[in-house]
């Protein structure tokens, strides 16, 4: 191209666009460079501080004096972990400060700032914003303020700013303030605010702390209010939880019920190790309220304040491969703190039905129905074909008058040798050995010590049937040391030898369906026959801590069914579900049929209760267990247990519990939820003992969600009490 071709009027604007993207491209390359290079002398900025790469923008203007960028039109800077948008930028280069005004779109990693005019620094990340608008991803957070000021990597600071973390221009709620500061990952605090239900004020806020956190921090909780009627009163709990360390941290309750007093406890969780944690709680109340009731054979008679308190201790530590220790030490000051606390207690809000949670191992209902309650302290050592263990328990037997006659058992160890080959021939030998010290205030204790080997002889009868004889015997040698006077031996020993013989076949057939998710059906049918002779053996002289073993000479015989279902889903993975498992079985006494009844008045029942265990669940969303017990002689039912879950893929379910024991229990559980629409959701809790014709408890409940809050309405009807609770849950913030 030539230097000297004149360049006409017709193509001044087309050379002027020329150079200007000339101008853009040196400066690409003069940015890249200043990025790329060690720094002079003179210059104050550091080496490892990233600068600005790249500058987008309709014109560009270098001033050197200053060292000042000025961009119009269009405008993109993009620096590292960002980039800002607006319709005119100045940058100065030298302080990495930069101003924008106009449409400015500011990202800083997943964080988005809008507004009108910003005064940002690329390098410390701070500024300020006038009307502006910020959504902070990692707790979800959307502020708007007048101003909005970012003081560090993590603080803001808004002048006449509202918070919430719904989405949407027109928000269900928001908190505002004339002052707010907020942390991420940490808390805000609002002055002078109100909490805002759309743009309807609904509570007036001169001064509050939210949560603003994703990770343990150091603060206040959200408080819980309930409130029942005859047994606390108002009910007000303000936790605070202390992150300690990165290792353990604990919570603080103080809790006050209005007609009892204040209640403090305290949770404390540490994991020392992958291998060693645990979670200690404890609480203690002066409690005040005056109480006379009886329940059963069980009376109290309180006109004084009285200490109450419970702890709660469970660690465990693993040594090394199937060596570990394990402790769970649960305690009350007394039978009835159960039933009083039964509303609310960390017990049942940390209730683990497997008790297999690292920090919610609490395996024991905490309600008015807990009969006992057992503190144990357990060392195990595995091997491939034994196991032994060291047991300490202490149980609170509640249904006594005290404790002083409950037979405590500590300690206790156990060797158990699992079944394997004995010396290479087709014996096979299992056993169990311990020794066991049981201790009272009163009444018989002593030790014992216990040797159990059964030996079995597996034989295949042809190619359909296994014939398993077996030849059992256990020897128990023990020693009083009460004073109690009695007829029973101070010291003795028993021996008891057990024979028996099990009969079993199997039979099955596949079902090739082919159905839409069920491939194939396999129905097993297992009939089972056992014999068992046991000698009658002198035990009239032994200890009480001694476990009396009837003779026996029986039949016994059953029936076993399953349907196994395999089912492809559409992942193209195969997983078996068991759609049935149904047994029937029932002993027959040998000895009772032979017993001679001449003048007795009674006719011999050799036939004992027919068991019937039945689970079902032909479908994900049906399921049916029952457990039940029919007595033959009389031709009732002994015990009747059912219980059956409906569900669907909304979230709708029906569950309803029976419960029968024949002169002794019957009562009606029933658990329904129904999801009315996407945001609305209705409960109800039914408890009633029918044998008494009393209705133990109902509860109902609504709740109403939405994406950033939600409501529950529970109200409870109990025996001794009606509670009404409130929960209002804001997403983000707490409940």
């Amino acid at each position: 191209m030539s230097g000297n071709r004149a360049i006409g009027a017709a193509g001044k604007d087309a050379e002027v666009q020329r150079l200007n993207k000339v101008c853009f491209l040196l400066a690409i390359m003069f940015l890249a460079c200043l990025a790329a290079s060690p720094l002079g002398a003179g210059d104050t900025l550091r080496q490892d501080v990233p600068l600005p790469v790249a500058i987008e923008a309709d014109s560009i203007a270098y001033d050197g004096d200053g060292d000042v960028f000025h961009a119009t039109g269009k405008v993109r800077i993009t620096f590292s972990g960002g980039d800002l948008k607006a319709d005119a930028v100045t940058l100065y280069r030298g302080t990495n400060q930069v101003f924008a005004v106009g449409h400015v779109l500011l990202r800083n990693d997943q964080d988005l700032l809008e507004g009108e005019k910003v005064s940002f620094n690329t390098v410390s990340r701070t500024g300020t914003v006038d009307e502006g608008k910020m959504f902070i991803a990692r707790n979800h957070l959307y502020v708007r303020g007048e101003k909005i000021e970012k003081k560090s990597e993590a603080t803001y600071r808004l002048e006449n700013g509202t918070v919430t973390t719904c989405d949407g221009d027109d928000p269900d709620w928001r908190l505002a303030g004339k002052e707010v500061e907020l942390t991420v990952d940490g808390y805000g605090t609002l002055k002078h605010g109100r909490f805002l239900a759309r743009d309807l004020p609904v509570l007036y806020l001169p001064y509050l702390i939210f949560p603003a956190k994703t990770t343990r921090q150091t603060g206040l909780l959200f408080p819980r209010f309930s409130y029942s009627r005859d047994k606390n009163g108002l009910d007000v709990e303000i936790p605070f939880y202390w992150a300690v360390s990165d290792s353990a941290d604990a919570t603080f309750f103080q809790r006050y019920l209005e007609k009892r007093g204040f209640k403090e406890g305290v949770e404390f969780r540490y994991a020392a190790g992958a291998d060693s944690f645990g979670v200690f709680y404890g609480d203690f109340i002066n409690d005040r309220k005056r109480v006379t009731e009886g329940v059963g054979t069980m009376s109290r008679d309180w006109q004084d304040d009285r200490n109450r308190w419970s702890y709660y201790l469970n660690h465990e530590t693993t040594f090394a491969d199937g060596f570990s220790l394990r402790s769970d030490i649960r305690r009350v000051s007394d039978r009835w703190y159960f039933k009083d606390f039964s509303s609310f207690n960390y017990y049942l809000d940390h209730y683990s039905p497997s008790g297999e949670g690292r920090f919610s191992r609490v395996s024991f209902l905490g309600d008015e129905s807990l009969g006992s309650l057992d503190s144990t302290v357990r060392l195990t050592k595995d091997w491939s074909l034994y196991n032994l263990t060291a047991l300490a328990r202490y149980t609170d037997d509640f249904s006594s008058p005290d404790n002083n006659g409950t037979l405590q058992k500590y300690p206790e160890a156990t060797l158990t040798g699992f079944r394997q080959p004995l010396f290479g021939s087709p014996f096979q030998l299992e056993f169990t050995a311990g020794y066991d010290r049981f201790f009272r205030q009163e009444g018989q204790k002593g030790h014992l010590g216990e040797i159990s080997p059964t030996l079995f002889l597996p034989l295949k009868l042809g190619s359909y049937a296994r014939v398993t004889p077996q030849a059992g015997f256990r020897g128990d040698v023990w020693e009083r040391s009460d004073s109690v006077t009695d007829t029973g031996d101070k010291q003795g020993d028993r021996e008891i030898f057990a024979l028996g013989t099990t009969l079993s076949t199997e039979m099955h057939r596949i079902f090739d369906v082919q159905g839409a998710e069920v491939e194939k059906i396999r129905h097993g049918i297992r009939p089972e026959l056992t014999y068992t002779f046991i000698p009658d053996a002198s035990q009239d002289h032994a200890p009480d801590f001694l476990e009396r073993i009837p003779a026996q000479h029986s039949l016994t015989y059953g029936v076993t069914n399953t349907l196994l279902a395999r089912m492809r889903a559409k992942d193209g993975k195969v997983r078996y579900r068991e759609m049935m498992r149904f047994k029937i079985g029932q002993t027959y006494d040998i000895l009772e049929g032979r017993r001679d009844v001449a003048g007795a008045g009674k006719d011999n029942r050799p036939f004992r209760d027919v068991d019937l265990e039945l689970d079902l669940a032909p479908l994900p969303y049906l399921s049916l267990s029952a457990r039940n017990k029919f007595d033959v002689n009389s031709g009732n039912w002994r015990q009747s247990n059912y219980d059956l879950t409906l569900s669907d893929h909304r979230g709708d379910s029906a569950s309803v519990g029976y419960r029968y024991t024949r002169d002794t229990l019957e009562e009606i559980n029933l658990s329904l939820k129904a999801v009315l629409t996407s945001s609305l959701g209705a409960t109800y809790l039914l408890k009633q003992n029918q044998f008494d014709r009393r209705t133990v408890e109902s509860t109902y409940g609504v709740q109403y969600r939405k994406q950033c809050w939600n409501v529950e309405l529970n109200v409870s009807d109990r025996e001794d009490d009606r509670a009404v609770m409130v929960v209002f849950s804001l997403y983000g913030m707490g409940k």
